[in-house]
């Protein structure tokens, strides 16, 4: 279900802000993705294509990673953004990696450059049913 929070200004202009930086030569679709960390620190990701294409890194893989390197291992909010006509929502293998370092009301806003479309999901929205560690207990 759609939320109503308000998405942090921060957060949303950190994934406007990197977007530019996408490597993404061939198919021009740059994707700008920030997150916040439990340590209150932003952490920004943009995807990086390949030529062997399947080998490319999206954008909130990126974020994830510099979270990670940073010493944080808990997401508490994330931002994608894309000039797209619709928000472009995180692949489905974003998502389990965004779950495993966050809880399910842990919301993902994406939002288009154009500023005029956005949408507010929870984690447990868009990953129903999410494989986590505990399932391995």
């Amino acid at each position: 279900m759609p939320q109503t929070k308000t998405p942090d200004p921060a957060l949303m202009a950190a994934a406007a802000e990197i977007r530019p930086r996408a490597y993404a030569p061939y198919s021009g679709f740059a994707v700008g993705a920030a997150l916040r960390g439990a340590d209150g620190q932003i952490y920004q990701g943009v995807n990086v294509e390949n030529a062997a294409y399947p080998q490319g890194t999206c954008a909130e893989a990126g974020a994830i990673s510099a979270m990670i390197a940073a010493g944080c291992h808990e997401i508490l909010e994330v931002a994608v953004i894309a000039d797209s006509p619709v928000p472009v929502a995180p692949c489905g293998g974003c998502r389990q990696k965004l779950r495993e370092f966050s809880k399910d009301e842990v919301l993902i806003t994406m939002a288009t450059t154009r500023g005029t479309s956005q949408a507010i999901l929870s984690m447990a929205d868009i990953l129903p049913g999410a494989f986590v560690k505990s399932a391995m207990e």
